[in-house]
């Protein structure tokens, strides 16, 4: 088994630099040959995944981007400092819903003073 390739991409923790998360999303699934729809449910789900985070993000910080990418599946890690207190939505909230059904898996995590979303999407379609 061949190690997955790594994609690390850090952008200002602000609204206004989440399509270069998109489009390096939309890049790396077309890669992997990912059906249309696949991809834009992927955008999505970082974008939402992005938003949540940026939430609860202190000003002036970075969000860091991990990309992993596998013959057939993408896992997107998207990390940021967090305010004192933050708390990621419930898992019951409409925007996990929004995560769970466009992705194969999400999941989040806190760790001191950072939180994690993870997704993983896998490649629906043989090709």
């Amino acid at each position: 088994m061949v190690d997955d390739d790594i994609v690390l991409l850090t952008v200002p923790a602000d609204g206004g630099y989440l399509g270069v998360l998109r489009t390096a999303t939309a890049g790396l699934a077309a890669r992997l040959q990912f059906a249309l729809d696949e991809i834009e449910d992927l955008r999505i789900a970082v974008d939402e995944a992005c938003a949540m985070l940026l939430a609860i993000a202190p000003r002036g910080t970075e969000l860091r981007c991990r990309f992993a990418v596998t013959d057939d599946a993408l896992t997107v890690e998207v990390t940021v400092p967090t305010v004192p207190e933050a708390r990621l939505p419930s898992e019951s909230s409409f925007a996990w819903k929004v995560l769970t059904a466009l992705t194969t898996s999400a999941s989040a995590s806190t760790s001191g003073s950072e939180a994690t979303i993870r997704l993983l999407s896998r490649r629906a379609t043989a090709h």
